[in-house]
């Protein structure tokens, strides 16, 4: 029965978590407001935020879990992809905490805990299943035949899904993140009210940098036509937004289904807490008699808990990692 204590700094979120035989006990993740000042992360803001929360997060996962730390067996942390200075703070803890404990470490690739997510808790998808994994930095279609077996069949070639609503966010004038607020209003709009176009890319690829591009356009004709047209169709605008960027993601993952031939369809990362992107796909597998995957809303944006559930199955296959291992902002798939 491995105890598990698992850490996650790629980006803004410091986060610890405790998984206990492959159950998760606890998932405590900090978030940073600094950055809402200036309308997106501040890599050396974060890494310095980091090293304040990394302890009080720890020990506030092993208390949730009621695990005390001499009996931790392993720790898990992300090693990338993701922002250097926040994984130097997390890989350095997770060294430390090790190193004290004379226990192994686990290295665990960010992108593969977002798609083993899936494996919390007793909803699971069959191998070989397709994972739609999207986020501010990330779009991609993958093709999981193992745990640790995955390959990438489809990817943005520019922009990601998340990056493009982060954009479209500031153009409109919403504070950072502007992602969560995008999905409020949408709620309130009709998805149906403006067309934007979707990028003609072959095979099963994704571009967002000409629809960003067009949303520009759009706001700055209609803004010098009317200065208050942002205000008076906001929700519609952030409706047929999200409606475009959701179609673009569903079409190419129906597409990668089809050819593939394969009925499991999951969804995971920072974007797959947007309503309309769920909806989207839980509609898509009902029409086509697929079973549809999604986390919690706390296991789709970057937490502990995706990273512990990963180390958990790396624990069991004994592939530990050395003391001189380093944080890696690329991080091969």
């Amino acid at each position: 029965m491995p105890i598990i204590l698992a850490i996650e700094s790629s980006c803004d979120e410091t986060s610890a978590a405790v998984c206990v035989d492959g159950g998760i006990l606890s998932n405590i993740i900090a978030n940073q407001t600094i950055h809402e000042a200036y309308g997106g992360v501040v890599p050396e803001l974060a890494s310095r935020v980091h090293q304040q929360n990394i302890v009080p997060a720890v020990q506030q996962a092993l208390q949730a879990a009621k695990v005390n730390k001499n009996d931790v067996d392993a720790v898990a942390f992300t090693r990338g992809p993701g922002l250097l200075g926040s994984l130097l703070v997390g890989v350095s803890f997770a060294k430390a905490f090790a190193l004290a404990k004379n226990i192994p470490l686990v290295e665990i690739n960010h992108m593969q805990a977002h798609v083993l997510a899936h494996f919390i808790g007793d909803n699971k998808p069959s191998f070989p299943f397709l994972c739609l994994t999207v986020s501010g930095g990330h779009t991609q279609i993958v093709l999981v035949k193992d745990y640790f077996d995955m390959e990438v069949i489809g990817q943005t070639l520019d922009d990601a899904a998340g990056e493009a609503m982060d954009k479209t966010s500031k153009i409109l004038g919403l504070p950072y993140p502007g992602g969560p607020l995008i999905d409020k209003y949408a709620r309130l709009g009709n998805p149906n009210a403006y067309q934007f176009p979707e990028p003609q890319i072959p095979g099963l690829d994704f571009s967002f940098s000409g629809l960003k591009t067009a949303i520009l356009y759009f706001i700055r004709a209609h803004v010098a036509a009317d200065p208050d047209f942002i205000q008076k169709n906001l929700n519609d605008i952030c409706a047929s937004v999200e409606k475009r960027i959701a179609t673009i993601l569903l079409n190419k993952l129906s597409k990668a289904a089809v050819a593939y031939g394969i009925k499991d369809i999951a969804l995971a990362g920072g974007v797959s807490a947007n309503t309309g992107l769920r909806h989207g796909l839980i509609d898509l597998c009902e029409k086509n008699g697929w079973r549809s995957f999604i986390p919690k809303l706390e296991y789709c944006t970057d937490n502990a808990a995706m990273i512990a559930i990963a180390g958990y199955y790396k624990y069991l296959k004994g592939e530990f990692t050395g003391q001189d291992v380093a944080p890696l902002a690329r991080m091969p798939f």
